[in-house]
């Protein structure tokens, strides 16, 4: 693995270089035009081997399989689920297998304009000379049809539909029309396009029946099982220590485990052993902020505690990511931690730590 120690969070292309070398080297399976990699290597980078290769998405193979076969189509693929499903992430890492670039990205806001989908101008030009192509500003999607990559829009539903609907002419006819110059940009093979929406809230604005047809839609999951999401949290922890210099030999394991016992229990409103409902809070207290959670502890416990990961030190992460709404969520929360918490005797020392927060 290879990382830029000046950079916090490294782009997946360069963090994981050595491993995309790797399988280019060994990779002698078709690729499509203007792809990196082959389908089959694309989906053993996001899964992992036996060779080194680690995993990046822990979850079903079938569906990452379904991704890179939608991206090998002229169909864009959408990935859909609640938050901290890993969307953005298995969208980062498919753009870095697959271009070599995981940087062409849209960040969708309520307040996007259409220029950030279409192309902008550079004013001082278009005032001094008049339209001409040296004027225009081109947006991540112009340039990904033009350089034939993948470009990656960030929560779709939450863009206007107006700015939506400059998709639909890409993805349908993929060509992008410049009017102003009686011009037009040709998508050149290997552009596509990996949108991601949160099915949660549904967003701000909901997909039109015509922009959605031109989608592969992948959903994914949250981990089917306690372990498969306790091995999420460790791989992400352990990737985001050592990005922010965090002790590598301090046991995480446990608490991990907690947090997530704790998660998935306030998520699906049941103990593990389905003897007590519990309250759901307002959150969706997804393996991301598990990660998050944990991450802050650690944090805590280096730079404020005595080494160790402790219960105190994750308590306050814990309460902040369940308690959104300070009423409905706090009340929920109380009678969690008195029914469930308070009753489990290994866990009398997260009781108090939570206890003494309140």
């Amino acid at each position: 693995m290879t990382s830029t120690p000046a950079v916090l969070r490294a782009h997946a292309e360069h963090q994981f270089a050595d491993e995309l070398e790797r399988l280019a080297a060994s990779d002698d399976r078709p690729r499509p035009t203007g792809w990196r990699l082959s389908p089959w290597a694309v989906v053993t980078y996001l899964m992992g081997d036996a060779e080194g290769i680690t995993p990046k998405y822990v979850g079903r193979r079938r569906l990452m399989e379904v991704a890179v076969a939608t991206l090998a189509t002229d169909r864009a693929l959408l990935l859909l689920g609640v938050p901290g499903t890993a969307k953005t992430w298995v969208g980062e890492h498919l753009a870095a297998a697959i271009s070599g670039d995981s940087t062409l990205l849209v960040q969708g806001t309520s307040g996007i304009a259409e220029e950030a989908i279409r192309y902008g101008w550079d004013y001082a030009r278009l005032l001094a000379h008049g339209p001409s192509r040296e004027a225009l500003v081109a947006s991540p999607v112009m340039r990904a049809m033009d350089e034939g990559r993948l470009v990656r829009i960030e929560e779709l539903t939450r863009i206007p539909s107006d700015v939506q609907d400059a998709l639909i002419t890409v993805l349908s006819e993929k060509t992008l029309p410049i009017p102003e110059l009686a011009d037009e940009v040709q998508a050149r093979r290997g552009f596509n396009v990996i949108a991601t929406a949160n099915d949660r809230d549904k967003g701000v604005n909901e997909l039109s029946s015509a922009l959605r047809r031109r989608f592969n839609t992948v959903v994914l999951p949250l981990p089917d099982t306690p372990e498969e999401e306790v091995a999420i949290v460790l791989q992400r922890v352990a990737q985001l220590g050592t990005a922010l210099d965090l002790p590598a030999d301090v046991d995480v394991t446990g608490e991990i485990r907690r947090v997530v016992a704790i998660f998935r229990e306030l998520r699906s409103g049941v103990t593990e052993d389905g003897r007590t409902k519990v309250k759901s809070p307002s959150g969706s207290l997804s393996t991301a902020e598990a990660i998050s959670v944990t991450i802050n502890g650690l944090t805590l416990a280096t730079h404020f505690g005595s080494g160790p990961l402790t219960a105190a030190d994750i308590a306050a992460g814990l309460t902040g990511a369940v308690v959104r709404d300070p009423v409905a969520d706090r009340a929920v929360w109380r009678e969690y931690l008195e029914t469930v918490v308070k009753e489990r005797r290994d866990w009398q020392d997260l009781y108090r730590a939570c206890r003494d927060l309140d």
